[in-house]
């Protein structure tokens, strides 16, 4: 049983271990670099050039390249605290014994657990990009699908610090009825997911170990005792936190992708432009979709946006949907998701299962507004 001030969990003889997904053996003469991983450093690098460009006022004297360059200025500054905090929870999860995680969770594949789940991710005050983390470290421990995919769902703009900053945009009741209905979607689809999981469509999670999750297993007493065990300190807030970002590669190379093309969408992209497109009509929420789709921003950067659909161009359902359709279709979530999970099938089924409940609601939801 480790803790806190223990290192993190071993690994087995030979997993998948770096961030490109390749067979990484943990010794011998046979061992296998890792290889170099392009899209993360590539990325990495042209948004530390940008910001650096921006924020040192280093502009060539071009106007697309100063506009790029306080996208990526402005993106960061908004969403790096997330991650910080992101990878901490990761690096804390690395070093928590799977069991008394799990018996946080619940079991894996009832309701009791994706409703645990689901409000875990209500009441974890992170952005969609620091959930993202947490939430593949959570399947990595052993969380099922259903679970990860409810925490996912209804977490990342559900958060105390969004839900104010909603009230003060929209006001209370769009607040709790987005709040609410997040919830009813993120319930169901945790369900199917780990209902199909059952049925043998889906496959299961391999971390999942049945002989860790002990139904008699004491939380509290557990938890004190891990408590006690630790050795506070600078050092092991350090080593915590280095863990916690070498265990969130993946999700890194796919959110500095994603910060370099929301800049460019925001430079060559009008806001006039998008609020044009996307009134409360069936046209303008498939604009709605595909724009979720396409436009890689944190929770914070979502907000404003979905907020302007609301009370600018009179269409709460686009709003609702354009930060529901965010969580389920974005590629940085889609490349995250696939890399953990190592299975497409399962990975399309959350837009597959998603979708069609956000797109009811909206319609709905536009509808009550006419």
């Amino acid at each position: 049983m480790s803790n806190c001030c223990a290192p993190p969990e071993k690994p087995s003889k030979q997993e998948i271990s770096s961030c490109c997904g390749q067979a990484e053996s943990t010794g011998g003469q046979g061992a296998r670099k890792a290889h170099f991983d392009y899209l993360l450093w590539v990325s990495f690098g042209l948004a530390a050039i940008l910001y650096a460009s921006y924020g040192l006022n280093l502009n060539p004297g071009v106007e697309w390249f100063e506009h790029l360059g306080h996208g990526v200025f402005d993106l960061l500054n908004t969403m790096w605290w997330g991650v910080v905090i992101g990878a901490l929870f990761v690096g804390v999860l690395s070093r928590i014994p799977q069991a008394l995680i799990l018996s946080v969770l619940g079991r894996g594949g009832s309701i009791n657990g994706i409703v645990r789940a689901a409000f875990a991710g209500v009441l974890l005050d992170l952005c969609s990009h620091g959930i993202l983390m947490v939430g593949m470290k959570l399947y990595q421990k052993g969380a099922s699908a259903g679970q990860v995919m409810a925490f996912l769902i209804s977490s990342p703009w559900n958060s105390f610090s969004l839900t104010i900053i909603l009230i003060a945009l929209i006001g209370l009741p769009w607040t709790l009825a987005f709040i609410g209905l997040s919830m009813v979607i993120a319930l169901i689809t945790g369900y199917l997911f780990d209902h199909l999981i059952g049925k043998g469509v889906l496959p299961a999670n391999p971390h999942t170990d049945t002989a860790t999750f002990d139904g008699e297993y004491k939380f509290w007493p557990e938890a004190a005792k891990q408590w006690r065990g630790i050795n506070w300190s600078f050092k092991l807030v350090g080593e915590i936190l280095w863990d916690g970002f070498k265990g969130s590669r993946t999700v890194l190379r796919w959110l500095l992708f994603g910060v370099l093309l929301a800049a460019l969408i925001r430079t060559f992209v009008s806001l006039d432009m998008f609020q044009t497109w996307f009134g409360p009509s069936v046209l303008g929420l498939v604009f709605t979709l595909i724009a979720a789709t396409v436009i890689e921003v944190c929770s914070e950067g979502s907000t404003p946006i979905a907020a302007d659909l609301v009370t600018r161009a009179q269409a709460p359902g686009n709003g609702f949907a354009f930060m529901m359709a965010g969580v389920a279709t974005d590629y940085t979530e889609i490349m995250v998701l696939k890399d953990t999970t190592r299975s497409w099938k399962l990975t399309l089924f959350l837009p597959l299962l998603t979708l069609p409940q956000v797109v009811v609601v909206a319609l709905v939801l536009n509808g009550m507004h006419f």
